[in-house]
């Protein structure tokens, strides 16, 4: 068995910053959205992917490849948002147990009203409080960090309906 590296106090005072900095920062996130649009984050990310995905139609399996998630659990969430009026699933023609989720109008529209609030609550509790150069070397670390947890991870915003 080997031997623990244990942390340095360097490293033990960053990583116990890092953890409940990230932890108190997904928490307020996730209460100023709720508050602005009855939303967690995971649904304003659903919308999200939806919107930048052409015609606004992803695969559910995409959906929960791009979110890192269970395909149960985006079939739920998805669930919730038709039920919103904000996505309508529809049969995929070339599959016929493959699904897509569709954002409506209706849905579009919620985005476009939570969007301004989120992106101020990113800029206040995040963004704003770093310095130019900050925000740079979050961005390498953040990198840094996809590329060990999730290396096949899409890197990208959806692309076109024929990679579906």
């Amino acid at each position: 068995m080997a031997e623990t590296r244990w942390l340095s106090a360097d490293e033990q005072r960053s990583w116990r910053a890092f953890g409940l900095a990230t932890r108190l920062l997904l928490d307020r996130l996730e209460r100023d959205l709720q508050e602005a649009a009855g939303m967690p984050p995971t649904y304003y990310e659903l919308l999200v992917l939806l919107s930048e995905a052409p015609d606004r139609t992803m695969r559910m399996s995409e959906l929960a490849r791009w979110t890192h998630s269970k395909p149960s659990r985006i079939t739920h969430a998805i669930g919730k948002l038709e039920r919103s009026g904000w996505v309508r699933r529809e049969h995929l023609a070339s599959d016929r147990r493959g699904w897509l989720a569709v954002l409506t109008d209706e849905g579009l529209a919620a985005l476009r009203a939570a969007a301004p609030r989120h992106v101020e609550s990113v800029r206040t509790h995040l963004m704003d409080v770093l310095s130019p150069e900050q925000v740079r070397q979050l961005g390498d670390i953040g990198e840094t960090l996809l590329e060990h947890l999730a290396p096949n991870a899409p890197d990208g915003p959806p692309g076109p309906a024929s990679e579906r």
